[in-house]
Parts: C-alpha cells; structure tokens; sequence
C-alpha cells in the first residue's frame, strides 16, 4: 500500500540515478533572532535539534558536503547530491553576491548537482529568484509551519500566511520547486485547524511538503512558557498521530509528495513527544490505522 507521493518520486522526476541530502550550515541567523523582525526567535526552535553533527563541527560549505560525502559515498558510491542549506534562514542577506558565492561554492564540489534553500516566505527577493536562475538546479522550500496567523504570531514567526502564499507563487512563476515545512499540534491549534492548513496548501503550486509533530524542546521559550502553565501542547499518542497523518494523506493533493511525517531530535534536547519512532517506522503505523479505519 502506497500512501502518498514521497521525496523519492519527487526526485525522481528531475534526476536519474540515487540523491541524497547533505544539510549545509552556512553560518546564517533568521530575521526574528537578530533584530531585522523580531527576537529571540520561534518559541519552539532549538536550531542544534535538527543540524547535523558534520555541519557543527565542520566549518566551511565545501569541507561540511565532502564530510557528508564520505559517509554517505562507503555505502553508495554512484551517489549524486544536493546541497540543503538547511540551518536557520539561508536567504538572509541583503547581499545576493554573497549569497550566490555560497550556493555556486556548493555546485562545485563533485557529485553536487543542485542545491535545496531552507528559508522563510518573508526572506526571498525578485532579485534573488531571477539570479538563482545562474544554479544548475534549486529548489526553495519554505517554513510556514502554519495557515493560521493567530498560531504564527503565538510562536513569533513574525510572518504571516499571506507572506507564504506571496513567497510560493513567486517562486513557481519563477520556475523553481517548492516545498514547505508544517508543524502539526502547534498550541492552541485544533484538529480542524491543522486539517484547514493542508487545505489552504492544496491551493498552492506546492511540490512537496515535510510534516512533522511539534517537539517541546529543552532551553526554548515554548517549554518555558508550558512548564509555566502558560498554555500546553497536544500530547498525541503514536496512534492518535498516526490517525491525524492518514486524514491529512487523504486530504493533500495527490501530486503533492511528502517527504516525511515525523522528526525525531536529539535525546538530550527532547522533553516530548519521546516516540522514538523513524518516519518509516510511523508511515507503518498509517498504514495500519488505514487498514482498521480508513481514510484514502
């Protein structure tokens, strides 16, 4: 049983052979950290939860791809990748020069054949789309977390949903893929709510999607805010989450590939939910509840 269009068939439609995903981190920050919007950031992001050990530890973007060459490359060595810059806003700067030094020094590195942009809607410029044109291949995927706006200014996005509608159809028009990045159980948020902003999606000339369940970290201010009883957060059990991902597989538009369902920090940073399930391991799960309940 095939649930749902996925990254690999994505892929698959623009490459031949094996890719892969090297994350990227090129020392950025986000405007809602540093001043330009807002700061201390979205209350839930720990940025170390979902950065590589390579890209810490490895300065450079040629040195941080050929560490993750060289790990990926034992296993598969007719392997091909994409550059994902991945950690906090990778279009901040009003200095497309250095912008394109960044991503053009990425193409370069052997076996690279296109570079994937982690940003914000409120981040991308005419200017900047026109000169990504000069890249082999790019696609920008999106942080919108949210269709709701009363959700987006709880967490301090410091955007709004009208910013990603603008941001996606630019970029389309453009010529470029793109994805974007929802997070399920955000406080305050309703089933009915998450279910509404896969909706507004199908709207959009979107490729694809990652969706995953929020994770109350440790040193953010969300966790801050629910230990003080401020507000809490869903806690959806495996199979609750499960039931959510199967109505929103059968909601998406079936051209529309989901690149995965789950996310699963680092042990030490995790408060919840503490799964400790791999998005195979969950799309199993789906399957399953679509099996007893139904729902595609």
């Amino acid at each position: 049983m095939k649930i749902h269009r996925d990254f690999s068939d994505f892929l698959a439609g623009h490459f031949t052979g094996k890719m892969q995903k090297l994350g990227v981190d090129a020392g950025f920050s986000c405007p809602n950290r540093d001043g330009s919007k807002g700061r201390g950031g979205c209350t839930y992001c720990n940025n170390r939860s979902f950065s590589p050990d390579y890209c810490r530890e490895t300065p450079g973007v040629t040195a941080q791809l050929e560490r993750g060459k060289a790990f990926f490359g034992r296993k598969y060595p007719e392997m091909n990748y994409l550059a994902y810059f991945q950690a906090y806003t990778n279009t901040h700067s009003d200095d497309i020069n250095r912008l394109m030094a960044l991503y053009e020094e990425a193409c370069r590195v052997d076996g690279v054949r296109g570079v994937i942009i982690g940003t914000r809607p409120d981040c991308v410029s005419p200017a900047l789309l026109d000169r990504l044109g000069e890249l082999p291949w790019v696609m920008i995927e999106y942080g919108a977390e949210s269709s709701h706006d009363r959700t987006l200014g709880l967490v301090n996005r410091c955007h709004t949903w009208a910013d990603t509608v603008e941001a996606v159809k630019a970029t389309a028009k453009a010529g470029y893929p793109v994805g974007l990045h929802l997070i399920m159980g955000l406080p305050g948020e309703t089933r009915t709510d998450m279910l509404e902003t896969i909706r507004r999606v199908n709207d959009l000339p979107v490729d694809t999607v990652k969706i995953h369940q929020l994770q109350l970290l440790k040193g953010t201010r969300m966790a801050a805010d629910v230990e003080a009883g401020l507000y809490d957060v869903p806690r959806f059990t495996p199979g609750e989450y499960a039931g959510l991902c199967a109505e929103i597989a059968s909601l998406l538009r079936r051209d529309i590939a989901i690149e995965r369902f789950v996310s699963q920090s680092p042990a030490d940073l995790l408060i919840y939910p503490r799964w400790g399930l791999k998005n195979y391991q969950f799309i199993y799960l789906i399957e399953k509840h679509i099996r007893e309940h139904g729902n595609l």
